[in-house]
């Protein structure tokens, strides 16, 4: 280990091997941080924070302090982050409440300067994050997923697999799988062919994608309607049946 000797690191926190700790960060009682892990300077982990292999954290992060939830009752919470995953200048992520007991952040994720995850939310693999965006507690982020800076998003909302937010724009409802959505107030702007094609989908698996959304957003049919539509008129691969289970199961309605 390389520990810089201003760096503070509690007796009780556990570090990996090749783990490096740059100056003046503080780390407290009751962290994990795995092998391979780099921590730059003036970085806070508080205690509750576990962090996977071969991660960077950069300049005055703060990781894992108190949510900021007049709810929260003092009970032992983490943040726990995934592997080969980089959180970059300032960026603030809190721990969870007794509603899920954690707050997540999955593998090869980018977390760009300034962002904030709040607790309870669950980030998946692959996640982009740019600067400044601002989630509420409860968020729920899949795989795959690009968000452009400035970005405040709702409590509770949830974000389906390898869709495209525009920076700026307001979340206040649930974004389905495979598209972009941008516009105030946000909107469905087509499906993300370019980023389903990078990432391998086929042309039939893409087609069949895009009829669903025809039928959902411009068939003027209710969402009920709809999905019972595209179940009987679009081949029912796997990729569909994803999308209509998101979208049965969505809590804070869709975007339009």
């Amino acid at each position: 280990m390389n520990i810089h000797s201003s760096a503070i690191v509690n007796p009780g926190a556990e570090l990996g091997e090749d783990v490096e700790i740059g100056p003046h960060t503080i780390i407290e009682n009751d962290v994990i941080i795995n092998e391979g892990t780099k921590i730059a300077s003036n970085v806070l982990l508080a205690s509750g924070t576990r962090i996977g292999k071969n991660c960077t954290i950069h300049h005055g992060a703060v990781l894992g302090t108190l949510p900021q939830d007049l709810k929260f009752g003092g009970e032992k919470t983490t943040l726990e982050i995934g592997e080969n995953t980089t959180i970059r200048e300032y960026a603030t992520l809190n721990r969870g409440t007794k509603d899920h007991w954690k707050t997540e952040v999955g593998n090869n994720c980018l977390l760009m300067a300034y962002s904030h995850v709040a607790h309870d939310c669950v980030l998946g693999n692959n996640v982009i994050i740019a600067n400044s965006v601002n989630m509420a507690g409860h968020v729920t982020i899949e795989d795959f997923v690009g968000i452009g800076g400035l970005a405040p998003i709702h409590q509770f909302v949830k974000i389906g697999k390898h869709t495209f937010i525009g920076g700026g724009y307001r979340v206040p409802k649930d974004v389905p799988p495979f598209i972009l959505a941008m516009g105030e107030p946000l909107k469905f702007g087509g499906l993300n062919t370019i980023g389903l094609q990078r990432r391998g989908f086929d042309s039939n698996t893409i087609m069949l994608i895009k009829k669903a959304y025809k039928i959902l957003y411009r068939s003027n049919l209710i969402v009920k309607e709809a999905l019972q539509k595209i179940e009987e008129e679009v081949e029912q691969v796997d990729e569909v049946k994803y999308l209509v289970s998101f979208i049965r199961n969505s809590e804070r309605g869709l975007i339009r």
